[in-house]
């Protein structure tokens, strides 16, 4: 089964082109890393599949029945279904983690508040944040806010999750905690789309493996195939680079 479709999607800033005619299709319950240098593309592909941006051409197909890129696509619709969580948390400063979590369930999903309530705590306490239901964001250690922000999106029950280099703004210490986070969700079966400049983390996760270059898709495989024997000289270059 396909969760996301991705065919032949083209989208520029002003007279700069990001994504040059991608092509993606992630299974149920597949884990996909997008890789690749500042610029290639990466973020921007995930926001198009949110819906977050639009496309200039192509389009992006959720379960083959709903297209992200139609013109009179209910947005709400597909971000019931597509959770997404950025590297600079996003959480709302005023709120308490608790009502951070409920607010979508309650406005978006129409859930009785008890029953968000209770699906919210009952996330904190799988992801180790059952004490911190009731602190506000600037209480919590970047790690523990990016927990959040994850928590936050899974309690809209999405079928896909959206990653985009989550690990970025944190302090180097902290990134495990986040990372072991997805580890949970995708031995849960979770379907995943995650950008990230953590090779390692990558090559442990990852179903499967797509190099970006350019706005396209230079090369993708398992994580073997890419970190072990990558075909495209640009892969061979960039992997030498984030090495080190």
């Amino acid at each position: 089964m396909t969760v996301v479709q991705v065919e032949q999607v083209w989208k520029a800033f002003g007279q700069e082109s990001v994504l040059r005619g991608i092509d993606l299709e992630v299974g149920l319950h597949e884990v996909v890393v997008l890789i690749g240098a500042s610029g290639s593309g990466k973020s921007t592909l995930l926001r198009c599949i949110n819906g977050l941006e639009t496309v200039d051409a192509g389009r992006i197909l959720l379960d083959d029945d709903l297209d992200v890129t139609a013109f009179n696509t209910d947005l709400d619709a597909v971000r019931r279904r597509v959770g997404i969580v950025f590297q600079s948390y996003n959480l709302f400063p005023h709120m308490s983690v608790i009502d951070n979590i409920t607010l979508g369930p309650r406005k978006v999903l129409r859930l009785p508040a008890a029953e968000a309530q209770q699906r919210a705590r009952d996330l904190l306490g799988r992801f180790g944040l059952a004490d911190k239901a009731d602190e506000y964001p600037d209480r919590l250690s970047g790690g523990q806010q990016q927990r959040v922000a994850i928590v936050r999106a899974l309690a809209m029950q999405p079928e896909l999750m959206l990653f985009d280099e989550i690990t970025s703004a944190l302090d180097p210490l902290l990134v495990g905690e986040v990372l072991d986070a997805v580890r949970e969700l995708k031995s849960e079966g979770l379907t995943i789309v995650m950008a990230t400049h953590e090779m390692a983390f990558a090559r442990d996760v990852a179903d499967r493996v797509c190099f970006l270059d350019g706005g396209v898709v230079l090369e993708q495989g398992t994580p073997e195939e890419i970190f072990g024997e990558p075909r495209e000289r640009r892969t061979r270059e960039f992997l030498v680079r984030i090495r080190g």
